[in-house]
């Protein structure tokens, strides 16, 4: 990779091997996605370029390396013990190894630095993916919404409060947050975090924020709590289409309207009373009717849902160059499964489940190093995708990092056509991970392996303790 003249290096340490493992060489589809001129680029322009020791780029480096792995090797001295081994690999002297000043060198990342970079990083992925990975040679978004729990701490639960079903002292700070992905990529194109419960901190709300992040003429592919008359018109508002399931509070009447087909037909909804969250002039500028298609389909596979499913979109042409056909529109739908798959690899494999910063600041900056890594190994599952011919979504996920990892430990041992070499090897390696098909794999929701004989939580640790020293352990054992 070029040298950068403005990145900030400590010896031989550059942006360029912070993430040389994750790119490959040059000459390589998606090497200028992470390149160490964007990543200068981005702190700079936040004036976050510090340090002689802990730089900026040996900060990101060491907190992406906490979010891509598990147990002690998470941890900040676990983190410092890779930095301190790194320099002296590279015979750059050594750093202490009390966890302090990383840490407070770790404080001094800026949120919207990395969440620029989160989001610019998934942008020019979805630029260069090759047109046959889109659909329809359209570019569809994927949203949906979860919660996650970060460290039990005063600061915390003052801007996250715990479920309030549960007794102070007994839960956990959860916050919701709301992600849009790339059907295409599977990258995170952005996400807005809030509260779990209070006044305009629930999914729609969030998604009304991320508005921005379609661009003219994509498709938003959500489950029916998001197809509400506001959400479909604000994005109709931006020209970007929608795949929804019908909200089951709507009645489906096939009778009615316009009959394009079987169990396929067009509707106009009227536009609902003025929501308490919006103001007279933006209620004066809604339409007051949009015009919806409507279908119904049934998935008839051992071991699904048999009952109807009803989608509404704004797709509404059934002939010519934009026709869009019935199947087609329940196949769309169907890869709305993605968003909860990448979910589920984000919360379970990179950890976002709980996160461990102590504050409200530091966990969202775990939240947007989070999801940087996640795009970052998505890009290197791009690369992979691309040196084998595959399509990107059937790369394993969880195979990728294992690689990105082991790549991490020797790629600055690699120099000129040595590195070209092994990186392309390395996603000839990833390329070849391919996730296994099983067509009509179905399995109860149970759990076969039996949990602890120790009872949950039910009063503060303090309380609790406090029995124990009087000699009550009752409450511990089932």
């Amino acid at each position: 990779m070029p040298s950068c003249s403005q990145s900030p290096r400590r010896g031989n340490f550059t942006f360029g091997q912070t993430v040389a493992g994750f790119l490959g060489a040059p000459g390589l589809p998606f090497v200028d996605i992470l390149s160490e001129n964007r990543i200068a680029s981005v702190f700079s322009r936040h004036r976050n370029l510090f340090g002689r020791t802990y730089t900026t780029a040996i900060v990101l480096w060491a907190f992406m390396s906490q979010v891509l792995r598990d147990g002690k090797e998470a941890s900040c001295q676990s983190a410092v013990a890779r930095i301190s081994s790194h320099l002296s690999g590279h015979d750059e002297g050594d750093v202490a190894p009390d966890t302090r000043d990383y840490c407070r060198a770790r404080a001094k990342l800026s949120e919207d630095a990395l969440h620029e970079l989160t989001t610019e990083i998934a942008d020019e992925a979805e630029r260069l993916v090759e047109p046959e990975h889109l659909w329809k040679n359209r570019h569809a978004k994927l949203v949906d919404g979860s919660t996650f729990m970060m460290a039990d701490t005063p600061k915390n639960q003052a801007e996250y409060p715990q479920n309030p079903a549960q007794k102070p002292g007994i839960g956990f700070p959860i916050a919701r947050f709301v992600v849009v992905l790339s059907l295409a990529t599977a990258c995170v194109v952005d996400c807005a975090i809030a509260k779990y419960k209070g006044k305009e901190t629930g999914e729609t709300a969030l998604l009304r924020q991320l508005i921005g992040c379609f661009n003219k003429g994509d498709i938003a592919v959500a489950d029916r709590f998001y197809g509400n008359y506001w959400m479909i018109a604000f994005l109709m508002q931006a020209g970007v289409d929608i795949c929804f399931r019908k909200h089951q509070a709507r009645h489906t009447d096939f009778r009615r309207g316009k009959r394009l087909g079987k169990k396929d037909h067009l509707v106009s909804w009227q536009r609902p009373g003025r929501p308490a969250w919006m103001s007279k002039e933006m209620y004066n500028s809604m339409p007051r009717t949009i015009e919806l298609r409507e279908i119904q389909y049934v998935i008839t596979k051992p071991g699904r849902k048999q009952q109807p499913f009803v989608i509404v979109t704004t797709m509404t042409e059934v002939s010519g160059d934009d026709a869009v056909q019935p199947d087609e529109l329940a196949e769309l739908f169907g890869f709305r499964w993605n968003a909860e798959l990448d979910i589920r690899s984000i919360k379970t494999h990179l950890n976002l489940h709980h996160l461990r910063c102590k504050s409200p600041a530091m966990v969202r900056k775990e939240f947007w190093v989070t999801m940087l890594a996640y795009n970052a190994i998505r890009t290197t599952a791009l690369g992979g995708a691309w040196v084998c011919g595959v399509h990107p979504r059937e790369i394993s996920f969880v195979s990728c990092c294992q690689f990105v990892l082991a790549a991490w430990d020797v790629i600055g041992t690699k120099r000129g056509m040595e590195h070209r070499t092994y990186c392309t090897g390395r996603l000839e390696q990833i390329g070849k991970c391919i996730v296994g098909n099983r067509p009509g794999r179905f399995e109860p929701r149970v759990r076969k392996k039996r949990g602890s004989n120790y009872n949950l939580m039910m009063q503060p640790r303090e309380e609790l303790k406090a029995r124990l020293a009087a000699g009550d352990n009752a409450f511990e054992t089932k």
